[in-house]
């Protein structure tokens, strides 16, 4: 006595897909916060050395505090620049569906 669809399917086959997508997911969180974690640890020994070299005298607080501000500066034009290039692909997308829409 099986549990058989009407398409011939088991019953169980559409829990077992939903278990797969779960397990699935819980695969790509786990792979993401293993990178979360290597590049944590990447930081944290570039944080290391780099207060090695302050305490060293090897480095310049100073041209650190420039080069911090110029960065800064950089990211916050390409963080503009990307806002401004996600609105003009929503428009893209907008016009597309629009399109598909018509047809």
């Amino acid at each position: 006595m099986s549990n058989r669809g009407a398409d011939g399917s088991s019953a169980g086959g559409a829990e077992l897909d939903r278990l797969e997508e779960a397990v699935d997911r819980a695969l790509a969180e786990l792979r993401a916060a293993r990178e979360a974690a290597r590049e944590a640890e990447e930081r944290a020994k570039r944080s290391d050395q780099l207060m090695r070299q302050l305490v060293d005298g090897r480095q310049d607080p100073a041209a650190l505090a420039d080069r911090v501000a110029q960065l800064e500066a950089e990211n916050e034009d390409l963080r503009d620049r990307i806002g401004r290039g996600r609105e003009a692909v929503d428009g893209i997308l907008a016009s597309i569906r629009f399109l598909e829409e018509r047809r």
